[in-house]
């Protein structure tokens, strides 16, 4: 038990909309947003579309960057 100076606590996780938990899902991800900014929007969701990314999740990241969640790098 805990002495009077200590105290317990959970841990506390901020939530980021739309995080990625999945590092091969974010890694893929990525890759199709550096696609996009390579070559074109089309090369990227059919870099996407190989992975069987869920095709609302394409189409957020790819035509709609201001809903990509914050970048942690």
């Amino acid at each position: 038990m805990p002495s009077s100076s200590q105290t317990l606590h959970m841990p506390v996780s901020k939530l980021i909309p739309h995080a990625r938990t999945d590092q091969t899902m974010c890694d893929i991800v990525n890759m199709g947003i550096a696609v996009q900014a390579a070559f074109s929007t089309l090369c990227a969701l059919e870099y996407l579309k190989s992975y069987n990314i869920d095709p609302d999740l394409i189409e957020r990241v790819l035509l709609q960057p201001e809903r990509r969640r914050p970048s942690l790098h």
